[in-house]
């Protein structure tokens, strides 16, 4: 995988969550799955399980740490301003400006930037139902 987010500000413990037995790069990006499982990010606007602590190889162990909180290094797709509200993007581990009335908030993005550049993000997922 590429552009992977770095973790600059670590602000909370990694939480292990379920995971298929696959490879799993530092950094990935993971949705939420049920029963509390992570899985790779697919689309625009999925639910946050959060971003992988290290390097998940096959071993049979289906536990990996998530991090939900920090500060981020994070790659961006579209344009976005600091203040702006951060979801995933259908581009693997990259996040853009959440749409108005997005349900599924990743953080918020703490500089500027445009398709391709890094900034800061603060990583802390939530979701809204506003139907």
């Amino acid at each position: 995988m590429a552009n992977e987010p770095t973790l600059m500000i670590e602000l909370g413990p990694a939480i292990p969550f379920t995971v298929a037995d696959a490879a799993m790069p530092k950094g990935t990006v993971c949705k939420l799955t049920d029963p509390f499982t992570a899985v790779i990010t697919e689309a625009v606007g999925d639910p946050i399980a959060g971003i992988a602590k290290n390097e998940k190889i096959v071993d049979g162990k289906l536990a990996h740490g998530m991090y939900r909180t920090g500060i981020w290094k994070v790659y961006v797709s579209g344009s976005v301003a600091a203040g702006d509200p951060a979801c995933t993007s259908s581009v693997a581990n990259q996040f853009e400006k959440a749409a108005t009335n997005e349900e599924d908030i990743a953080g918020t993005f703490l500089e500027d930037a445009t398709t391709q550049q890094t900034c800061l993000m603060e990583l802390k997922p939530f979701s809204v139902s506003l139907a």
